[in-house]
């Protein structure tokens, strides 16, 4: 017997629900790198049907946050030095080609998006002084909110998403970076810096700080190219 259509929505929303739940708990470490997702565990834990569970796992294999073992189920996704190099490489591509995008097509209100992003994490690192190599939630959504601001008027729903999805999948890189940036102030200087050259359209270099800071996670995370402990 088919699903009706209310059903069918109900299924789309647990699985969503499923995929949310698994992946606020990767990105905020309770899940920790290589942890074998049991479904009967984690159906418990979030209070989900297998069913959804798993349609919601499938979900973040595709976000690359959690790798599928075969027959045997569902693993959160290992940190690497080749994994976040592959994560900026593409980054780089996406967010590059969605800034020359909107550099040539942005308007004032675009500008402005990018200065109201800008002065909320200005902010918000002031306000955390000592404790802004913590991270946090709160400080990743607004460096997020800043960083697609940027990219807004590209008029391309699927490099805003790649986006979106490649940043996500940076996070746990990114709060290892925090621990070693030296305070807050550097941290907004150099988002500063990149804006300003992008409001004044100057797209060469634009584009080359933004590669340049994409891929300084690399360095503060890999300083010497090893493997992390």
């Amino acid at each position: 017997m088919s699903l009706t259509a209310s059903e069918s929505r109900e299924g789309d929303t647990l699985s969503e629900r499923a995929a949310a739940f698994v992946q606020r708990d990767i990105l905020a470490g309770l899940l920790a790198p290589g942890t074998k997702l049991g479904i009967v565990e984690l159906a418990e834990r979030y209070e989900i049907g297998a069913t959804p569970l798993r349609e919601g796992l499938s979900r973040l294999v595709s976000r690359g946050l959690i790798v599928a073992i075969g027959q045997r189920g569902f693993r959160v996704a290992p940190i690497s030095r080749e994994d976040l190099l592959d994560i900026t490489r593409t980054r780089v591509l996406v967010e590059m080609e969605a800034l020359r995008l909107s550099m040539k097509l942005g308007d004032d209100t675009w500008e402005a998006g990018i200065m109201t992003a800008l002065h909320r994490l200005r902010r918000h690192t002031e306000r955390l002084g000592a404790r802004f190599r913590e991270g946090g939630e709160e400080g990743d959504l607004l460096h997020k909110e800043f960083h697609t601001a940027l990219l807004a008027a590209c008029n391309s729903p699927r490099l805003l998403a790649a986006h979106s999805d490649l940043y996500d999948q940076a996070y746990r890189y990114r709060r290892l970076m925090m621990r070693n940036i030296p305070d807050g102030k550097r941290f907004y200087d150099s988002h500063r810096q990149l804006a300003d050259l992008v409001l004044a359209r100057d797209a060469k270099a634009a584009l080359k700080t933004l590669s340049d800071h994409l891929y300084s996670t690399m360095r503060y995370v890999y300083p010497d190219g090893k493997e992390r402990a």
